[in-house]
């Protein structure tokens, strides 16, 4: 299935190539939180195994929150502070969640992906990095809470596969805490393949390069469905649904060195 769609005014520039176009990222984000809603509703006390310490409740009131910030972020024009704002901790959980879905969806109709919007990576300062942050940053809570309880759905496969690149290439290889120092000091080249593409990853205790191509010897590759590695990768599934080839616990060690920059 092709997404890009030449003749729409929000066409991709070049340098966002393999993104998906901006109006799926919106359908995408208000398809997922519309499920992580729906599932809520089964009970805001379930424990989530996928975020140890956490309820049902608390990963809904931390997306709410999530989305208020990005509508706080383009308003204001840069990272507001202090947040989250003292009120958000006596409201309803599915209110503040309703209210917030309504505010970043209105935010979105209401802005271009090239309108200026501050961000936390700095090649994109743009609400259209808003637009794909926000699908991916749902679709994962929306695992969450499917996990919790027992229903869980697939991740779009292509929001999956595109959220593979994000992960690598803005997270783990732009994290600057991260390469300055690290729980997690491996020192290999990994590849990670899905639908056709692959990213070659070579990292150590002080830095990331990723490049989305299969460029050289590794010592481990991690191949599957873009769900599967998806859900791998932010730590929302095993590797059993996976093809792992090379030393398994270096792979492990590399998916902990992830999860230090996404946390």
């Amino acid at each position: 299935m092709n997404l890009l769609h030449p003749a729409n005014p929000w066409e991709l520039p070049s340098d966002r190539s393999g993104w998906l176009n901006f109006p799926e990222y919106v359908r995408l984000v208000a398809a997922d939180a519309a499920r992580l809603r729906e599932v809520a509703t089964m009970g805001l006390e379930a424990p989530v195994p996928t975020c140890p310490g956490w309820s049902v409740g608390d990963v809904v009131h931390h997306t709410a929150e999530v989305y208020l910030h990005k509508v706080a972020c383009t308003q204001q024009q840069r990272n507001p502070d202090p947040w989250p704002p003292a009120e958000h901790a006596g409201r309803a959980t599915l209110e503040l969640f309703d209210e917030a879905t309504a505010a970043l969806l209105a935010m979105f109709a209401a802005h271009g992906p090239d309108d200026p919007s501050y961000t936390w990576w700095d090649p994109e300062q743009t609400v259209g990095f808003w637009m794909r942050r926000m699908a991916l940053e749902t679709a994962v809570h929306r695992v969450d809470v499917e996990v919790a309880h027992d229903v869980v759905t697939p991740v779009d496969p292509a929001l999956a596969l595109d959220g593979i690149d994000e992960l690598l290439v803005a997270m783990l290889a732009g994290d600057e805490w991260a390469q300055e120092g690290t729980a997690e000091p491996v020192d290999a080249a990994i590849r990670i393949s899905a639908a056709g593409r692959s990213w070659t990853v070579t990292l150590d205790s002080a830095r990331v390069d990723v490049v989305e191509a299969a460029t050289s010897d590794v010592s481990v590759e991690v191949a599957g469905e873009p769900d599967a590695v998806f859900c791998w990768l932010w730590g929302r599934g095993g590797h059993e649904q996976l093809a792992l080839a090379g030393d398994e616990d270096t792979a492990m060690a590399f998916r902990r060195r992830v999860s230090e920059a996404t946390n």
